[in-house]
């Protein structure tokens, strides 16, 4: 009966680490997710210019800047007032093209 209470020790020690196991995968899984969300909101709002790094804009200021763009190439896709790609594109055609 002695050797009783030494079993009881082994047997909480071994259902205390198998305990600490599951534990420590639980934290790291959600340490990996933790991570995944923080990085996603910082691409999302972007990060402000540091010493030796270079500022990153957010989305919305990527989409704005994106927008700003769409409607220059757009004004040259279409003939409007003359200055547009389209527009020297027309005037060419129809310095070259034969009558006929």
């Amino acid at each position: 009966m002695e050797s009783l209470p030494w079993v009881a020790w082994v047997i909480g020690l071994a259902a205390l680490l198998a305990a600490l196991a599951v534990i420590w995968k639980a934290a790291r899984t959600v340490l990996a997710w933790a991570r995944r969300v923080n990085n996603f909101f910082e691409d999302w709002a972007g990060e402000p210019a540091r010493a030796g790094v270079p500022e990153r804009p957010g989305v919305m200021s990527r989409l704005a800047s994106m927008d700003e763009r769409l409607v220059r190439v757009e004004h040259e896709l279409h003939p409007n007032s003359g200055e547009s790609l389209r527009d020297a594109v027309d005037q060419i055609h129809g310095a070259t093209v034969e009558p006929g």
